[in-house]
């Protein structure tokens, strides 16, 4: 059964109000029919011309005739961006780790973005946090692993290590993670907070002060100043 002329003209006021944020030309979509919707195509990738959410739909059959009519074309190219559905699964699992009675279903989203994207060091990393969080440690570690495998630049990974590790009580791994961290991003101002403080557990006052006092120049406003500068203090009086 095909698409009534209201659908199809709502269909269209819907496209119309979302071309000018679309970077496809009018010329390059199509309307479908699924089921008792219409999506709109564009390269392949389907949407809902009333929300703008990617629609993801996986007909086996259809891609089979899609990849054997690219062959005869000749073109080389995902038939659906794997970039894509990775994308809709991140944005589904970063809504879920925000309650943590969704944590489970969260962990499984972000799996499915690895699954789909095993290059995505944030999808590693968030992944790892919510180990983390569970007191999945063994998990937690591997997952940061493969965010900084994935992203030898990732500032964020060294520095969840170094918690994770400081979490594990190994103060020297812990300081050698979020000085790895700082050198990739030097003025990562949570780095230098966590780093002072396991510093000062270690017995090392005046190393400690050096970066309180950095985070102090990075962070003069929040509660986490306050504390900073309370702690500065037992620094400065310990070393004396």
């Amino acid at each position: 059964e095909g698409a009534t002329v209201r659908q199809v003209r709502r269909a269209l006021e819907d496209l119309r109000r979302l071309v000018p944020e679309s970077d496809a030309p009018l010329a390059e979509l199509r309307l479908k029919l699924d089921g008792q919707r219409i999506l709109v195509e564009s390269d392949g990738v389907s949407f809902d011309p009333r929300t703008g959410q990617t629609v993801l739909t996986l007909d086996v059959g259809d891609l089979e005739r899609q990849a054997r009519a690219t062959l005869i074309r000749g073109m080389v190219r995902p038939l659906v961006p794997p970039s894509l559905h990775a994308d809709a699964w991140f944005a589904r699992a970063a809504e879920l780790d925000q309650d943590p009675a969704q944590w489970e279903a969260a962990v499984a989203a972000y799996e499915k973005v690895v699954a789909i994207d095993p290059a995505s060091a944030a999808g590693w990393n968030n992944l790892g946090l919510l180990h983390h969080r569970m007191g999945h440690y063994d998990k937690a570690g591997e997952c940061y692993r493969a965010a900084l495998a994935a992203d030898p630049a990732s500032y964020q990974a060294a520095y969840n290590l170094g918690s994770l590790t400081e979490d594990l009580g190994d103060l020297p791994g812990a300081v050698g993670w979020y000085r790895r961290s700082l050198e990739m991003a030097p003025d990562y101002a949570d780095a230098h907070f966590n780093l002072a403080g396991v510093l000062a557990k270690a017995g090392r006052p005046r190393e400690a002060a050096i970066h309180w006092r950095r985070y102090l120049e990075l962070d003069q406003g929040s509660p986490w100043a306050q504390l900073a500068r309370v702690n500065l203090g037992e620094a400065e009086d310990t070393d004396e």
